[in-house]
């Protein structure tokens, strides 16, 4: 599955020099993966009522050229799971044809008191395992 989310870029995510503040690309894509979980048909807040979220564990990221006020920027998401507990996306924020940043992003899924657990099983059977 491949996930797009369209994301404006305001006054506010730019830094003095007129571009997007570099931490804000990270905000952009924490979105897009939280639009793709709940149109796979999770619900994060039903997840932790019932004991279980996902944790960040890591992040890899490379910024490729730069997004500057009013530009027009999708992020492109696509994901598999590496194990039972952890799932991995693969993130692109694009200006047209243009890459601009691009991230791997490591998430585990845990119960509330820190201990790793499988991935939810209406989630399993959506997500791929890596090819």
């Amino acid at each position: 599955m491949t996930h797009q989310l369209p994301v404006r870029v305001y006054y506010e995510d730019t830094d003095m020099g007129g571009i997007v503040y570099y931490a804000n690309y990270l905000k952009y894509i924490e979105r897009a993966r939280s639009e793709m979980v709940e149109e796979l048909g999770m619900n994060q807040i039903a997840m932790r009522d019932a004991g279980i979220v996902f944790v960040v564990t890591r992040v890899v990221a490379d910024y490729v050229s730069p997004a500057r006020l009013d530009d027009r920027l999708t992020v492109v998401t696509t994901h598999h799971a590496q194990s039972p507990v952890r799932w991995v996306f693969d993130q692109e924020v694009r200006r047209g044809d243009d890459l601009l940043f691009r991230a791997e992003v490591t998430a585990v899924c845990m119960t509330l008191d820190g201990k790793p657990t499988r991935l939810p099983q209406a989630l399993r059977g959506q997500v791929s395992a890596k090819r």
